[in-house]
């Protein structure tokens, strides 16, 4: 689909020239790592380019932690895993201040949160409290621990996992958590092909001990300034926020989308037309990212229990909302 306009400035045309080729074997080194589920891995980058954090969302053994691991492994970051349990406390992940009797000062010992990627694995399984300690990094990139702030590393993103199908022992993510992920996404089953290529290689090697570097943190860095001038024309900016408005007027809806999720949506839309080469934002960009930017943020009135139903319906509901929506040609 052609945009209705695309004013693209020579600078930000040199940077995509600059840029692509990059991000190309960026995606490609993680596809040969994370083999059959290429739009898992383009919906990660691009939550990577838009300062995003994701939410994996899907049944054991799909490839969650090993997306995580392997887009961590292809960057020049720090990586830290954080296997949540429910006798994980916020000082376990935050960090704690140690007093120093030689000094009669107190030191700060940062937790594994203060990483440029950081795996919240199985993130639904700690308490509330642990997971109120992932609101202020996850939302202003800092921490605060007795009055001291803390700034955390950059560029900073949150891999969370969680199984939408278990429920003993868990502790369902509240609205304010879920919607702090840019999006979430359900990696599902690949390919037989494909799965059975996988098994064959991989039955005793781990496949991101293959990884290779192709991209540091100043990389990233630059990217996610340079995703900040993608052009949004105003036809798209406004078939944008129709989608959003009518989250909020369906009859299907309790609750629609917030104003940082029209913000994370919008930023989602910028990063993945810098990622597939493009200085302007179409429609196909919003349709692509509606579900996994929007669906988490909905609640649907039919199922107020939440849990892969509520998930299932509200990708129903907002499909729905998109084909009644008009198309900006």
């Amino acid at each position: 689909m052609t945009a209705p306009l695309r004013p693209v400035s020579e600078e930000l045309q040199d940077w995509l020239a600059e840029d692509r080729a990059q991000l190309e074997k960026l995606r490609a080194s993680v596809e040969a790592l994370f083999q059959g589920k290429s739009e898992s891995v383009d919906l990660t980058l691009t939550a990577l380019l838009a300062r995003g954090h994701i939410l994996f969302e899907d049944v054991p053994g799909t490839g969650k932690t090993t997306l995580s691991r392997s887009v961590a492994a292809c960057l020049d970051g720090s990586f830290r895993r954080i296997q949540f349990t429910s006798d994980l406390l916020p000082s376990d992940v935050l960090g704690i201040s140690v007093y120093r009797e030689a000094t009669g000062a107190f030191d700060f010992r940062p937790g594994p949160l203060f990483a440029n990627v950081v795996l919240a694995d199985e993130v639904n399984r700690t308490t509330p409290r642990t997971q109120s300690a992932l609101l202020e990094a996850m939302s202003e990139g800092q921490v605060t621990i007795d009055n001291h702030t803390h700034a955390l590393p950059n560029p900073f993103i949150v891999m969370a996992t969680q199984n939408p199908k278990e429920f003993y022992g868990t502790y369902p993510l509240p609205e304010s958590q879920l919607d702090r992920f840019m999006l979430r996404i359900s990696i599902g089953y690949p390919e037989l092909p494909v799965e059975r290529e996988i098994v064959r290689q991989y039955g005793w090697v781990d496949p991101v001990a293959k990884a290779k570097v192709v991209a540091s943190a100043a990389d990233v860095l630059r990217w996610q300034e340079r995703v900040q001038c993608v052009h949004v024309d105003p036809a798209v900016m406004d078939y944008l926020m129709a989608v959003v408005e009518q989250t909020r007027n369906s009859d299907y809806l309790e609750l629609g989308v917030s104003t940082r999720g029209a913000i994370s949506l919008f930023r989602a839309v910028q990063a993945r037309s810098y990622l597939h080469g493009r200085g302007f934002a179409t429609p196909d960009d919003v349709q692509a990212l509606v579900v996994p930017s929007l669906s988490h943020r909905v609640w649907v009135k039919a199922h107020p229990s939440g849990g892969a139903a509520q998930r299932d319906q509200a990708t129903t509901v907002l499909l729905d909302l998109l084909e009644s929506i008009p198309v900006p040609r």
